[in-house]
């Protein structure tokens, strides 16, 4: 990465805990649910952490949460929502390794980012509460590259439109007479 670019993007990794509740209805035997991020965790494959009766938190895996420039307006989002939050999203397990049938494949700090997860309608996207310490080194992040852009009104472009020019057709063609004028302003012969 070249000195010029290297402060354009941030990376650390973050484990995602997910939740494995018992299912309320008899096709939703269980239910998974990311739940919390760990900062700074280590690789784990759905290690179990907390066992309560049937319900089981996961350290379901660690990716790399990346924070880009031209990201920052999603930034703002999530850390101005009502309980400041990143998002998790699971995919499908196509190699049926996860006990939960779902892989963490993305931890990300933009709502922007989680939308265009949630339009595929194939994933999990769920918005969990951001610790302190990951709050505030995207938040120094944001600072850093924030611009609020003010707000322009866009103006009409000034063309006259009160002029007539009833189908004149093509300019370079010299004719007598308007041959695409509009049918009513054709003079009927009087009827006598």
């Amino acid at each position: 990465m070249s000195n010029r670019t290297k402060h354009w993007r941030r990376e650390l990794r973050v484990g995602a805990v997910v939740r494995r509740s018992p299912g309320v209805t008899r096709w939703a035997k269980e239910i998974w649910k990311p739940v919390a991020v760990i900062p700074g965790a280590p690789d784990a494959d759905w290690k179990q952490l907390v066992r309560d009766g049937e319900v089981v938190d996961y350290h379901a895996g660690t990716v790399t949460m990346e924070l880009f420039r031209a990201d920052v307006e999603g930034y703002l989002v999530s850390l101005n929502m009502k309980e400041p939050s990143v998002w998790i999203i699971l995919d499908r397990d196509i190699t049926g390794q996860s006990p939960a049938g779902w892989v963490v494949t993305t931890i990300t700090a933009s709502a922007h980012d989680a939308l265009d997860a949630l339009d595929s309608g194939e994933s999990i996207v769920e918005a969990v509460p951001i610790p302190e310490s990951l709050a505030a080194w995207i938040k120094e992040f944001v600072d850093m590259h924030y611009v609020e852009e003010p707000f322009k009104k866009r103006r009409r472009d000034e063309i006259r439109v009160d002029g007539v020019e009833d189908a004149k057709g093509d300019p370079r063609i010299r004719q007598d007479s308007d041959v695409f004028r509009a049918p009513s302003t054709i003079r009927k012969p009087g009827v006598h």
